[in-house]
């Protein structure tokens, strides 16, 4: 739904995404999942206990459940608000019903129902996807035509050396800050290695790495160039500046509408497409909430108190909770999941490749960064709220609209702010590289105050740190000559520990 209509506005620079998301699946693999996956743990942040202390492990979790508050709320929110435009159905109603489907399978079903939805759901997003790509390729002359148009509309300008950080996409924002974001959202949240610690093997695990990668890679190459050829329609007659739509999410419902109407069921096929993905994003972070939430925060007070079939109750009950708070919280948040992402990052990454971080720093690096974070993003969106900033949009036009004769200038110039009126560089950052400040300053911060602490902490133990970092650590912290081998030490673990083997095998 986003990208389409960010390419239709912006140009196809989101296209280097490819590259981006290659790069993640190569540092989830030698970085992060060695340790993840040699631990046996259920949840990753299991893993800031054991590498720090209770503080930074609740720490991050609480993060975790703050990012996954403010990001669902427009999971749902997107496609009923294409739902909404196709049929006119309330998007409040077209929300709680989503959310009631949603919560009902995650609940009855757990981890098993999330898998094979997902497989379901993935299948009919990808059909509705490719058959819609054709039929608008069609409509417009071909993909050589598609290109043609694109070039002359300036949406192809893909390599955009510009080093400002102001600018909404550049050839840099999207290689480096967009790879440091989706590393935060694939190689340490719960929602991706809960899947990708799911498997029988480390192999098949790297495996799934991969695989995701691969798949991330074309779906959203799909995704640009279906905003290209969206372009490519309507480069003579603009549909917003027509008012035929009014926000740039209804743009490519309009246009399915648009190629594929005549064709019976085609359109609600697409539609129920977009509610796959959006059912199947919130189901699984859902599930992945639920264990985190009571691993982290319950699980110690209901094992006292509490038997396994109460402890089963009380997962069905977050999964419930949450999706209603989620449902409520549609028309609040925007971005604010960016507050968490970044020192969520730093945390982490201050664990597996900094044997000198300690707790006291990295707990407080997580602080200072959050608190950075939230005010320079409520701070952007304040003076966005007031059009003293923006981006500027990419020309369009309605020379070839026949019953429309309209001017565009305030269309074009409604982001082209003065530069009196601009406010301070740290407000107008792109917010490509949000993540990749809140994570800087966490290691930044976290790695000084290590320094000055140092003598407080215990001795590390090897398997806490990355495979790549481990040549840091000090002689004494060596076991001899024995080679590192992520499945021998799994296999070890799991011995030692008889619930993470039982996980594992089922």
């Amino acid at each position: 739904m986003a990208v389409p209509a960010d390419v239709y506005m912006f140009g196809a620079t989101y296209l280097l995404g490819v590259f981006s998301m290659i790069a993640v699946g190569i540092v989830t693999v030698y970085i992060y999942l060695p340790v993840f996956y040699n631990l046996g743990i259920t949840s990753t942040y299991e893993y800031l206990g054991m590498r720090f202390d209770e503080r930074c492990r609740k720490c991050a979790s609480a993060l975790f459940a703050l990012s996954v508050f403010v990001y669902l709320p427009m999971v749902i929110y997107v496609p009923a608000l294409a739902f909404s435009a196709v049929t006119g159905v309330s998007v409040i109603k077209i929300s709680i019903i989503i959310s009631t489907i949603c919560v009902f399978y995650t609940t009855i079903g757990g981890l098993k129902a999330v898998v094979w939805t997902d497989a379901i759901q993935f299948s009919i997003t990808i059909g509705a996807s490719v058959l819609v790509f054709f039929l608008g390729l069609n409509s417009v002359g071909g993909f050589g035509e598609v290109i043609r148009i694109a070039n002359e509309g300036n949406r192809l300008d893909v390599f955009d050396f510009d080093a400002s950080l102001t600018k909404r996409e550049t050839f840099w924002a999207i290689i480096v800050g967009l790879t440091v974001h989706w590393v935060s959202h694939m190689s340490i949240n719960q929602g991706c290695t809960q899947k990708f610690l799911s498997v029988p093997t480390y192999k098949d695990s790297v495996k799934s790495v991969f695989l995701y990668s691969i798949g991330m890679s074309l779906t959203k190459s799909l995704s640009v160039f279906t905003g290209l050829i969206m372009f490519a329609k309507y480069a003579q007659c603009d549909p917003m500046l027509t008012k035929q739509v009014a926000k740039k999410d209804q743009l490519l419902p309009f246009y399915v509408l648009d190629v594929a109407g005549h064709i019976p069921g085609l359109s609600g096929l697409f539609i129920a497409g977009i509610f796959s993905a959006a059912l199947s994003t919130l189901s699984a972070n859902l599930n992945s909430l639920a264990g985190t939430i009571y691993e982290d925060f319950l699980k110690s007070w209901l094992e006292k108190h509490h038997n396994h079939k109460t402890a089963g109750h009380v997962l069905k009950l977050i999964v419930v909770i949450a999706g209603v708070l989620c449902t409520a919280m549609i028309f609040v948040v925007q971005q604010l999941g960016s507050v968490a992402h970044g020192p969520l990052l730093g945390m982490f990454t201050l664990g597996v490749l900094c044997p000198r971080a300690n707790r006291k720093g990295t707990f407080y690096g997580a602080l200072s960064a959050m608190c950075c974070m939230a005010i320079i993003i409520m701070g952007a969106k304040y003076y966005a709220s007031r059009g003293m900033f923006g981006y500027p949009k990419k020309p369009v036009s309605v020379a070839g609209c026949a019953d429309f004769n309209l001017n565009i200038t305030s269309y074009l110039n409604e982001t082209n702010f003065r530069a009196e009126n601009e406010p301070l560089l740290l407000f107008r950052l792109s917010f490509y590289w949000y993540t990749m400040i809140g994570s800087l300053i966490t290691i930044a911060v976290g790695l000084i105050i290590s320094f000055f602490t140092e003598k407080d902490e215990k001795q590390l133990d090897r398997k806490l740190i990355s495979p790549i970092a481990q040549f840091m650590l000090p002689r004494k912290n060596d076991h001899g000559h024995v080679r590192y081998s992520v499945e021998k030490e799994a296999v070890e673990g799991d011995e030692l520990n008889p619930e993470n083997a039982f996980l594992k095998k089922h």
